[in-house]
Parts: structure tokens; sequence; C-alpha cells
């Protein structure tokens, strides 16, 4: 077992009561902080940049269970992305040309509650060498792919040597030019950033970025500025985040977010308008609020800062750009 692993077996949070007497929180308020499905999890790491007596801490929401969760709502779905008709193997989403996605795992060192894919059927889409090798042949044969992205879940669970093996094996095929990886242990997670994986991206033959996941200046502190100046030595480093009721529809938080990001060597690139799945309801920001802040952010940033405001829709060709108003 590696550092990394040690550490986050060490330092899973899987016990909520246990979490709130850390954050000096009343016990009382567990109450509401119940749901049957969708389990609790998060890191020690994670919960260090948190509030203590707050219950509105904005990293606290992002991963604590609220009774809001087992309310139906119509018009939103289990699968607001429609993946469910772009998974033409076990493990593998084609949804855009040029690229494809694969399903590294089905776990995550924290569960954000507004997972848009929170009831993705992970159990149908196992990535063991079975499907690897089904995945390997549809990327040969279709030469228009020329990116492969891993996601999950959280792909960077993998071990250095499950990804290393997947990548030669992919560095194989001669059309593919790029490798992205979508994660958020760097935030999570330091000491995920260790010398193997770093070897890795730098041995690789792929061009390689990192899309980073983070929605709040919180959660970037001194120890993950670090990793994430030693992870930019050998790749892109990106970030996309979430427009979140209570967390980061405010646009001094969204300034703060994208000067810290730009500190830590990561470029903002995506803020996505909320994906409507069922159990997250109570985080969608209405359009016209979150299209007022995007505007103001436009004015307090230079352009490069300014993430660009997208949604996610399942018949598109691309990520649609949200339109905003001039002012």
């Amino acid at each position: 077992m590696t550092n990394w692993q040690q550490t986050l077996r060490d330092s899973a949070l899987r016990d909520i009561p246990s979490l709130l007497t850390y954050l000096e929180l009343p016990p009382d308020i567990l109450s509401v902080h119940k749901t049957a499905s969708f389990p609790f999890v998060t890191t020690q790491s994670f919960a260090n940049r948190m509030e203590k007596g707050n219950p509105k801490d904005p990293l606290l929401l992002q991963v604590l269970p609220q009774v809001a969760e087992q309310r139906y709502t119509p018009d939103y779905t289990t699968d607001p992305l429609a993946e469910h008709a772009i998974n033409p193997l076990p493990g593998l989403l084609h949804r855009y040309p040029g690229r494809v996605l694969l399903i590294a795992t089905g776990t995550c060192p924290i569960n954000c509650r507004y997972c848009f894919r929170r009831h993705f059927p992970y159990a149908d889409n196992p990535l063991k060498d079975t499907q690897l090798t089904a995945i390997y042949d549809y990327i040969a044969k279709d030469t228009t792919i020329h990116e492969v992205i891993l996601s999950g879940g959280e792909p960077l669970l993998l071990p250095d040597t499950r990804l290393a093996a997947i990548t030669q094996q992919l560095e194989k095929i001669p059309h593919l030019e790029r490798l992205r990886i979508h994660t958020r242990f760097p935030i999570v997670l330091t000491e995920r950033i260790e010398d193997d994986l770093l070897t890795w991206l730098r041995e690789t033959r792929f061009q390689t970025s990192i899309v980073l996941h983070s929605n709040h200046p919180n959660e970037l502190d001194e120890t993950v500025q670090q990793a994430l100046q030693r992870l930019g030595t050998v790749t892109t480093l990106l970030n996309q985040s979430v427009f979140l009721t209570g967390i980061n529809d405010d646009v001094d938080i969204l300034v703060q977010l994208s000067e810290r990001l730009f500190a830590c060597g990561v470029l903002p690139y995506y803020i996505h308008a909320f994906d409507r799945v069922q159990g997250a309801q109570h985080f969608e920001v209405p359009q016209d609020k979150a299209c007022h802040i995007m505007n103001n952010l436009r004015a307090r940033l230079p352009g490069y800062l300014v993430p660009r405001f997208v949604q996610t829709l399942p018949n598109a060709q691309a990520k649609m750009p949200m339109m905003l108003t001039s002012q």
C-alpha cells in the first residue's frame, strides 16, 4: 500500500456524527442531515478547511447529506445528461466527436452531494481487462478520436501502475494525441501528488491535461497550492466549477476563486449551469441570477480568469455557452 492509499484509508470520514463533533456543531442538526441513498464520505484534510461552528460552511454543504435530497422534484432525473444513450460499451462514454470518456472507477474520496452521476450504474460499467480490450478496439477503429478522458468516480483512485498500463495500451493507437484526467483528488487529498504519478505523466507520449474541480476559494489552502504547483510542472492544469446555491452564488467568492486558482497555477476553465439530477435540486442557482453574477465577474476580472459559463445538453455536439447580456 502506497503512502497516499494509507492516508486515504486512515483519513476517510464516513461517520457524520464524528464530523459534526469535530466541527463543534450540535448533534441535533443530524436529524435533518440523513438520506437513504448516496452515502456520505469525505477526507479529514477537506474537513480541516471547514469553519468550526458554522453549519453553513461552503465546504461542509458540498458533502453533508440534506433532508432535501429525499424530495422528488419534477423535471429532475436520475440521468440528467442522458448518459445511457452514449454508453456503447461498459466503461465507455462517447458523447462528443473526437473524444471518449472512460469511467475509471465508481468511487470517490469524497461524495459531492450535487454530483450529476450520483445515480450512475457503475456496477454495469466495470473497467476490467476484458472491458478495456473492447474499449481499445473501439477507439482503434474510429480514427476521428484524438483524445481520451479518464473520469469516474475518481480516476486517480487507480494505482499509478494501473494508470500507466492503461496509458501504454492507449499509446499504441496512433491517432490518439491527448489524455485528459478529471479529478478532485489534488483538492481533497494532496498526498496523491507523489513522484510515481508525476513520472507517469512526464513519460507518456500524450499531451496531457488535468481538469480539477474546485468550487470555493477556501478549498485551496497552502498545502493544495504546493501540490498543484508541483503537478503543474508536468501537465496543464484547468479547473471546472458548478454554480451552487449557498456555496458560490456570489461574485466576490468567484473572483476570489479565480484569483486563488491562478496563484496555484490553474486556469479557470468552465463554470457549469447545474445539471438537474434528482436529489440535488436544492443546489440549483436560477439562470437569471447566475447570468447576473457572470456579467459582474467579467467586469472585475481579466478575460483569462473568467471561466466559460456553459451547460451540458444531452443532444448537443459540445458544451453550450450560456448567453450573457451586455452591460
